[in-house]
This record gives C-alpha cells, structure tokens and sequence, in this order.
C-alpha cells in the first residue's frame, strides 16, 4: 500500500514507519520537525528511515491547508496513519494555541484530504487523556469521556468527534487509537521514563509527583506500533448492531472505531521508578510533590475491544521494557 504517515519523525511515528517498510508498504513521510524537544532526536529518527526503500519525507506542518491540500491531490494514498500532534498535557495549559492549531486545524486538514482523495482508511491517534476525571477503571471505549482535565485531552476528544462526523457524512472509515503511556527506545525527552534515567544518571533528583501515588498503564512502543498497523490493516466499518437508542461510545452506525492501545496491567510510579534503578544500577533521589495540574491519579485500560478486532493485546513487561530503554539511552548518549 501507499501510506502516508505524519508525525513520521517523531517517536510513535518512527516505529510504525519502519514496520510497513519492513513489509514492503510505500511510505511518506510527514513531519514539521519542530523544536517542542530536541529536534537532533527527531533528525536521527528520520535518518533511519531516509534511504530504506519506499521511504519519502515531507517537510510541513499539518496546519498548512493549503500545502496539505496539495499533499493529498498529488500523493494518491491509499491510507492515513495521522500521528502528528502537539503533544503534552502540562504544556496545554502553557501554550494553548499551538494545541488549536496542530491538533484541531491539523486534523481538519487531514480530514479534508482523506474525504476528497479517496482513502480508504484514517487511522489516527486519540489518547487515555480523554478519560479525564474518570474514575472507573479499567478505563473501557464504552464508558463516557465528556470530563476532560486538560486542553490537549479535549483536543483528542474533539479529534474523535471529528472523525465521526466525517465517517458518517462522508462514509469515511476513521480508526481513533487511544493510546497509554507510551514508553521505550527513541522515545520523548518530556516523559517521565526519559527525565528520570537521565536524572539518576547524573546523579540528580528526580520529581515524584501525587508524592509517588501514581498509577499508569505504561506501554511499551513496539506494541503500540504492532497495534496501529494491526488497525490500519483492518478498515473501519459500521456496526449493524448498534442501536440509536440505547447509545453506546464505542459502537455506531458510520464506518468508525475507537480503541484502547495499553498494556492493561498498570504498575505504580514507585514501582516504575525502582524498575529504573534496577536497569541502571543506581539509587534515585526523590523529590516527592503535590500532583500537576491536568495530570490524572491512575490510568488502566481495556483492551478487550483492540483483541476482539484485531486478535493482539500489547504484553511486553514493565521491567523488560525499561530495560531495553535504558540499554538504548546510554548506548545513544554514550553514558
């Protein structure tokens, strides 16, 4: 197929490039490469897909309408894995127009130019951030999630709305992918694996928030890129039980669908934290403080609906997982 994937550069967006590569799929790639982190780790992503057959980068910003526009009228793309985003929950509250312009302007653009170029398929990412003030756990696609506590939890909420609109006007098939905690290899400076290993590294403090009371249902990377391209593969189609009445989030009568991607076997961040300090051989020290404002005490997720659809659950453990970041990060840092 010829797939066109943005946020390509990026850390989600890598992995799942290399993987349709690796099968033979014709990929572009699409990326602004912004400065939001170190744009030298987004270079290096990018040259490990530039030169593999297949391969094509982009440079531009999916807020660009008409460059997008003109993208999608030459490209001839089959399917859309939209990863591009501004990224962050604190950073929301800092710099909400950048959420606005990436995650609202940029998904209409990538919405447009699915329905008048005659993709077949739009899987896109969604995230756990939209179970906001959710406390029922584990967090189910059935359950309502109009509570956001973050403006980037309400950007992904509205990209969910979004798509359902265009599935049901335009008969376009959208796949929203809620993702959890995403961790591993190449992964981004502003999480809290990549702080913390750096921190116990140099020998500094690492901040603790909630005082250490946090649950999160970490996901190792190759299972959340196994998981899209499982979706992507399986196109979006109505469901002929759904019924209007007895309205259920999960289900409608549009080519739509929406999932969890998390390993459903949350740790707390203690427990994280020690997982840490096993792969890296040292102790940290510990800042304990209050919980950030937009943050969420605990995530847990559902993956019933993802096995039912696609056959795969994400499996990797906690502990294996880290410790193949910590191997790459000194490897990569030379530390």
């Amino acid at each position: 197929m010829k797939v066109l994937v943005t946020g390509a550069a990026g850390f989600i967006g890598m992995h799942v490039s290399q993987i349709l590569l690796a099968r033979g799929d014709q990929v572009v790639g699409l990326d602004n490469l912004n400065d939001y982190y170190d744009p030298t780790l987004k270079h290096n992503r990018l040259a490990r897909l530039t030169g593999k057959p297949g391969f094509s980068f982009v440079q531009m910003d999916v807020a660009d309408r008409e460059g997008m526009a003109k993208l999608f009228a030459e490209g001839g793309f089959e399917r859309v894995v939209h990863l591009a985003a501004q990224a962050g929950v604190r950073y929301s509250i800092e710099n909400p127009h950048a959420y606005i312009d990436s995650n609202i302007v940029g998904f209409t653009n990538i919405l447009e130019g699915c329905r008048h170029n005659g993709v077949q398929h739009l899987a896109y990412a969604s995230s756990s951030s939209v179970y906001g003030g959710n406390t029922l756990m584990p967090f189910s696609e059935h359950h309502s999630v109009d509570h956001p506590v973050s403006l980037y939890a309400a950007t992904k909420k509205a990209n969910e709305l979004m798509a359902h609109t265009y599935s049901h006007l335009f008969r376009l098939p959208t796949t929203g992918l809620r993702f959890f905690t995403v961790y591993g290899p190449w992964g981004r400076p502003d999480m809290a694996l990549f702080l913390f290993t750096k921190a116990i590294l140099e020998g500094k403090p690492i901040k603790v928030f909630n005082h250490g009371q946090m649950i999160r249902d970490f996901t190792y990377i190759d299972d959340i890129a196994e998981g899209v391209v499982r979706v992507l593969d399986r196109v979006a189609t109505p469901d002929p039980d759904y019924d209007p009445i007895k309205s259920d989030p999960a289900r409608s009568n549009a080519p739509y669908r929406v999932f969890n991607i998390g390993n459903h076997d949350p740790i707390t961040l203690m427990g994280f934290i020690e997982a840490i300090e096993q792969a890296t051989g040292r102790t940290a020290e510990k800042q304990f403080l209050p919980l950030q404002d937009g943050d969420v005490p605990a995530t847990h997720a559902d993956v019933e609906e993802l096995a039912e659809w696609t056959g795969f659950r994400p499996a990797t453990p906690v502990p294996e997982g880290i410790h193949r970041f910590v191997t790459w990060y000194r490897d990569y840092y030379k530390v």
